[in-house]
């Protein structure tokens, strides 16, 4: 028995349509790019992963505290991989300076609010919220996905 050719492509349409390609950063893959950064002298290493519209993916290895920061447009969610410490959240940049529209960088945060992280936490942070990531143990490894605020599209 034939089927028709256009129940054929009813059937198959959702699975080619929505077909996507998947992106799948193992644990193995993650211990890896880690065991990538320079572990002399560099106390922040980034690997940047990939973009998808409104969003990317950061894998940061961190083994010192770094500045506060502040991101106008984008949200931050951080999934810890290693290490622990203290993120600071909320309050005042200290020495704030713009590092490019929409960024800011400070030496310090003053009154936040203090957050004890470690490995298999889940953070997010919205955009436009000081914060400031205080290492604990080291490496403080982590997955960023920073996702770009839909409504200014920056």
């Amino acid at each position: 028995m034939k089927i028709p050719a256009l129940i054929l492509a009813f059937t198959l349409w959702p699975a080619g349509i929505f077909a996507a390609d998947v992106d799948i950063y193992t644990s193995k893959d993650l211990q890896t790019l880690g065991k990538q950064a320079p572990t002399t002298g560099a106390e922040y290493a980034d690997h940047a992963l990939a973009r998808y519209g409104n969003h990317y993916l950061l894998y940061v290895r961190r083994d010192a505290t770094g500045s506060s920061e502040l991101h106008a447009h984008e949200a931050d969610v951080f999934v810890v991989e290693s290490g622990s410490g203290v993120l600071v959240t909320g309050g005042k940049l200290v020495g704030a300076h713009t590092t490019k529209p929409g960024e800011m960088r400070g030496s310090s945060i003053e009154g936040g609010t203090r957050h004890s992280v470690s490995a298999g936490d889940v953070i997010h942070i919205p955009a436009g919220t000081p914060h400031q990531l205080l290492v604990k143990t080291e490496p403080f490894t982590y997955f960023v996905v920073k996702v770009t605020d839909q409504q200014t599209g920056k």
